[in-house]
Parts: structure tokens; sequence; C-alpha cells
């Protein structure tokens, strides 16, 4: 019974991935108005009923997008900071890994272009306006530290710690946007223009570390 119930959930899950994995290209490329559940449904190979026994709304399949995107993000960002590496091999290690995600995921770029729509409209769930409110700037907050701690060390560039953070995430953010409303052959820069923007010289060497996520 309780590999039954274990096996039962596992599948259940599966299906929620599939279900949220759809609906999030659905989401970044149509609108979320202009998506329906009978597209969501179709896109799974389910039927638009069965949607329903797993969601009561594409509005609450939107706010997990949602949740899930910035929750992933901001954890990996706690992950970094909390790293012993110093703050320029950190910066590092993100861009690095980022580009790589960037160049390999389709779903993290859709996410970013999802992301990014969400945070200009008007026209979004109450409960995902207020989660984008409450955890969209962290991200910039940590690496705004990281760069600040850098500059202590006399390995990051002067400038304002928290003006350097925007353009680190604004360059991400673009750069995997682009990605996402362009054919797959796209190919992203190298990742030392962006590291070499921020890296005293002399500290401009990578790491083949891996920025959790």
């Amino acid at each position: 019974m309780a590999r039954s119930r274990q096996l039962n959930e596992r599948m259940r899950e599966e299906r929620k991935e599939q279900i949220l994995s759809s609906a999030l290209h659905l989401f970044a490329t149509k609108g979320l108005f202009a998506t329906k559940i009978k597209d969501i449904a179709k896109a799974v190979g389910m039927a638009q009923g069965l949607v329903y026994h797993y969601y009561e709304s594409k509005d609450e399949i939107y706010v997990e997008l949602i949740k899930n995107a910035l929750e992933k993000l901001n954890t990996a960002v706690f992950s970094l900071r909390d790293m012993p590496q110093p703050p320029h091999e950190k910066i590092i290690m993100a861009i690095e890994q980022l580009f790589k995600t960037i160049e390999s995921s389709h779903d993290f770029t859709q996410t970013c272009r999802l992301i990014a729509h969400a945070t200009n409209s008007t026209a979004i769930p109450e409960d995902a306006r207020k989660l984008i409110v409450e955890k969209r700037d962290i991200p910039y907050r940590e690496i705004a530290k990281i760069m600040a701690d850098g500059q202590k060390e006399g390995t990051i560039v002067e400038a304002d710690p928290d003006e350097l953070a925007v353009v680190f995430w604004t360059s991400i953010n673009g750069l995997a946007i682009y990605k996402a409303t362009r054919q797959d052959t796209t190919t992203v820069p190298d990742a030392g223009i962006l590291a070499r923007m921020f890296l005293k010289e002399g500290n401009h060497g990578t790491k083949s570390k891996t920025f959790p996520g």
C-alpha cells in the first residue's frame, strides 16, 4: 500500500510537471489572457477535464510557475552567496553557468521571458503580482553584496554595487529573452565579455564550477 501511494504521488507530480512545462511555453509566447485551459490540455496530451484534477484554473498554474521560478533563482543566489570562494570567482561561476543554462535550457529562457512579461503587466493574478514584488529584487541585492565584497578585495571594478547588479541581471535576462525569441540555432556570446565588465584586469580567469540551481 505504501509503495502504491508513493507510485501514485510520483505519477501525480510527473503529470503536474508536464502541465507546468507546457503551460510555461504557452504563457511565455501567447500570454496569460490568450492561453486557455484547452490549449494547455492539448499541449500536454490529456483531456481538458483531467487538467482540472491537478489545477483549479489557469491562474493557479500561472502563479505556481512564477513562484517556482523565483524560488529556484533565489535559492541558487543564496547558495552562491554562501560559497567559500572569493567574490570575483563567484561572479565568474555565476556568469559561466547562467550562460550555459541559457544556451541549453529552453525552459529557462522561456521562464525569463514569462517573468519579464509578468513584471510589466497589470493583468496577472494578484498572487503572482505579490510574489514578484516580494521576491524579484532578492537576486539583485545578493549580487550587489558580492560586487561590494569584491571591491573591498580589489577584484571588482569601481562603481556603485547596486548599479553593477542591475547591469549583471539585465544582461542575463536580456540574453535569455534574445535566445527565447529566436531559433534554437542562435548561439550566445562568449561569457567572458560580460565577466570583463565587472572584473579588474588580472581576474578574468574562468573556473569550471556550477552555479547551483
